[in-house]
């Protein structure tokens, strides 16, 4: 606004009530000095500025207009032309401004031409196209709008007493200054009035509220303020410019969350409409030119808060609300089955900007997603943060699916039964088995009944209680079920199918879990193979293949075999999963137990040591894989002579197995064997003889009398006797990882 050598043209942009007004009011006073050719205000959103410049000139400037010239009648602009050659007084700077500039095309033609004492200053609500220099005016950042609260509220303790409250309070307006201001005079007005009982009532009455809707309050209560207008009426003007179709995509945009919003997710509801793709675009850079939607990035755009709740509000009074609700929900139920239980670590990070959509489905919109559909909302939001091993963040939404169904479609629906699984399993892979058994079980005979014990789900429900006998330690128990469940998806599924693959897989393992080598190792093995064939070399089934095939090669002593699929199995792992999961925990702890089992401890001391510390962060104090690593960590301890540092290990581990797992659990039997282990070294044989003996029973019961683990406690329950009936002080026990 400062160069003399030319006409100069300023334009000060951004959304309604965001302080445009204000600003080149304030800018106007603070130079009033250098204007001393005067300043004129022209309302450009009235239109005809033709009009308001030749009445002003006279009857502000006391000029007579020419009318024609050498004969000939002068146009409109040919007048206004004139006016601004004469302009009076003759000299100095004259400050003229555009008030809410709506259609630039009609006000450039009638602005001064080639002359430079001219400044011209524009507001508009709209994103202009020229060569002047242009000032978009964001919200306030937070601390700024807080100050602008306290500056208006009578007590302006109130702010710092209520900190957090008014930290929400500005959030909710989205930091929008007219909002501020009008909240903060209207606060003034009734000191008693708190923040929480204001925020309250905003968010019930939203842009309705008279403090924030001028026309809501009686005229001579309304506080002065720059906008003689509230918010909505801000708004409202912007709206108004906007077509029919480009509406409807603003009340599309309003069922969204108050996030960034990936325009791809619009583009995927406007496809369930049927809306011409052109059109979309059109409406986007109108929306956008209007200042009704933000650019935050590459296809990445936000809606103020306070324009989400305008739009909300024209939503409601739609005739497409119905038709928009069920498009939206159509969008997130597509984005929410791509978010499966094998998605690597890379493509659930791509999923990220979509789940605050996804939340808001569950939370405002799942009245309008198809009853086949209900299930698919939560599962992604909960495989989101499954997959990242974030079991304790996915819960409530598996929790919240499976109140949802049954109050939709009733107790007897297989998406019921689907909820009970999906539940079940996240419980499982907490260790919390006891609960995960009993939604099994109910998973399993509610599609028992539905498909009569002949669909693949009663065969996924077969495998899965399976697994938590398995983990339970009640291999008897699952043996039929994952035969069953194995025979049941050949019949249905073919021999060559990822499910039917998986079968194999769980069977092998549970024979390695018994001690069933020879009949594990031909399934583990046709398993990896199948995995690589049907999913390719980079899939998670791939890895966990290779884990438990390298587990059954240290269990048999083949560690040259056993060594490169541990590390391809973890390489790959983390490659799919990231380095925070759950499952790359387990890997670095079986990696440290086949070092430990050589003899390797300073190779197997520092991946103990990781693996405790990630599954501790991920998975929580209390979970089966948390005592499996304590217990490895303290069988390394002992071998290495650290006495001390192994007891504490030892005890902890034991006390969280015999509380998790129950005392009568293999890994229980472990726990106890590698105690009495220390007790040897220790020179405590009656307190070892004890503990072994109590490590048998509970071995000869849950795996059998020749497991290799039994025939292990056995031989060292012999040892210890043999060496009190000696009274020698040595031991050749060997404790278990």
């Amino acid at each position: 606004m400062q160069r003399t050598d030319r006409i100069v043209i300023s334009a000060i942009e951004g959304m309604g009530g965001v302080g445009k007004t204000e600003l080149a009011i304030q800018y106007a006073q603070r130079y009033i000095a250098e204007y001393s050719g005067g300043i004129c205000w022209l309302q450009a959103r009235e239109g005809k500025l033709d009009a308001q410049i030749l009445q002003l000139a006279e009857l502000d400037l006391g000029l007579k207009v020419r009318q024609e010239w050498r004969g000939q009648s002068l146009t409109t602009e040919e007048q206004v032309a004139w006016c601004w050659r004469n302009w009076q007084p003759p000299e100095g700077l004259v400050l003229l401004v555009l008030d809410d500039v709506t259609n630039w095309g009609e006000c450039h033609p009638v602005l001064p031409k080639n002359l430079s004492r001219f400044r011209v200053l524009v507001t508009t609500r709209q994103r202009l196209q020229g060569t002047f220099f242009e000032l978009a005016l964001d919200v306030l950042p937070q601390p700024i709008a807080l100050e602008l609260l306290k500056s208006l509220v009578e007590d302006a303790g109130q702010i710092e007493r209520e900190r957090e409250t008014a930290e929400r309070l500005c959030q909710w307006l989205g930091n929008l200054p007219l909002g501020l201001q009008l909240v903060g005079i209207y606060l003034k007005q009734d000191p008693d009035l708190s923040l929480a009982t204001m925020l309250e009532r905003l968010k019930r009455q939203r842009l309705k509220h008279e403090a924030i809707d001028l026309e809501a309050q009686p005229e001579q209560e309304a506080p002065f303020v720059t906008a003689q207008r509230g918010v909505r009426a801000a708004f409202e003007l912007s709206w108004q410019e906007l077509d029919e179709f480009t509406a409807n995509v603003g009340r599309l945009l309003s069922l969204f969350a108050p996030e960034v919003i990936p325009w791809k997710l619009v583009e995927l509801a406007a496809q369930n409409l049927a809306w011409d793709e052109s059109a979309l675009e059109t409406s986007r850079r109108q929306l956008y030119s209007h200042y009704l939607i933000q650019r935050e990035g590459l296809g990445i755009y936000r809606v103020h808060p306070l324009i989400r709740e305008f739009l909300q509000d024209k939503l409601e009074g739609s005739e497409q609300v119905q038709a928009l609700q069920q498009a939206f929900a159509a969008a997130m139920v597509t984005i929410a089955q791509q978010i499966s239980n094998s998605s690597t670590s890379q493509n659930i990070h791509s999923f990220s900007v979509a789940i605050p959509h996804l939340i808001e489905t569950t939370q405002n919109w799942i009245a309008a997603v198809k009853d086949e559909d209900l299930v698919w909302p939560f599962r992604g939001i909960a495989q989101f943060y499954e997959r990242q091993g974030l079991y304790a963040l996915a819960e409530p939404y598996y929790q919240q699916c499976l109140a949802v169904v049954k109050k939709r479609l009733g107790d007897e629906h297989y998406v019921v039964a689907i909820s009970l699984n999906n539940l079940a399993l996240l419980y499982y892979s907490q260790g919390r088995y006891i609960d995960a058994e009993s939604l099994n079980q109910q998973a399993l005979k509610l599609r028992g009944y539905l498909f009569e014990d002949k669909h693949p789900d009663v065969a996924q429900s077969l495998n899965n209680l399976a697994l938590v006998y398995k983990a339970q330690g009640r291999y008897s128990d699952a043996e039929p079920l994952l035969v069953q469940a194995l025979e049941l998806n050949k019949h249905l599924l073919g021999e060559e199918h990822p499910v039917v693959v998986a079968s194999l897989g769980n069977l092998g393992s549970l024979y390695y879990s018994q001690g069933r080598y020879r009949q594990a190792e031909p399934l583990l093995v046709q398993a990896l193979e199948l995995h690589k064939h049907l999913l390719g070399e980079d899939h998670l089934n791939v890895a966990a293949s290779l884990n438990n095939l390298a587990l059954l090669y240290k269990a048999q002593g083949q560690y040259n075999k056993a060594e490169p699929l541990y590390q391809q199995g973890l390489e790959l792992s983390k490659r799919l999963l990231g380095e925070d999961h759950p499952d790359v925990a387990q890997s670095i702890n079986n990696l440290g137990s086949f070092y430990y089992s050589q003899g390797r401890y300073n190779k197997a001391e520092p991946l103990y040591q990781q693996g405790l510390e990630l599954s501790k962060r991920l998975l929580g104090e209390d979970h089966p894989d948390v005592a499996t690593s304590i217990n490895n960590l303290a069988a390394l301890y002992l071998y290495q002579g650290q006495h001390n540092e192994a007891e504490p290990l030892f005890l902890q581990g034991l006390k969280m197995r015999q509380d998790l797992l129950g005392d009568k659990h293999p890994d229980v039997a472990t726990s106890l064997n590698n105690l009495a282990l220390l007790r040897c070294f220790q020179e405590r044989y009656g307190e070892a003889k004890q503990l072994y003996e109590q490590a048998l029973e509970i071995a000869e019961q849950s795996l059998g009398k020749n497991h290799p683990n039994t025939v292990v406690f056995r031989k060292n329950l012999d040892d210890v006797q043999i060496v009190i009936a000696s009274q020698q002080q040595t031991s050749t026990s060997e404790p278990q990882a």
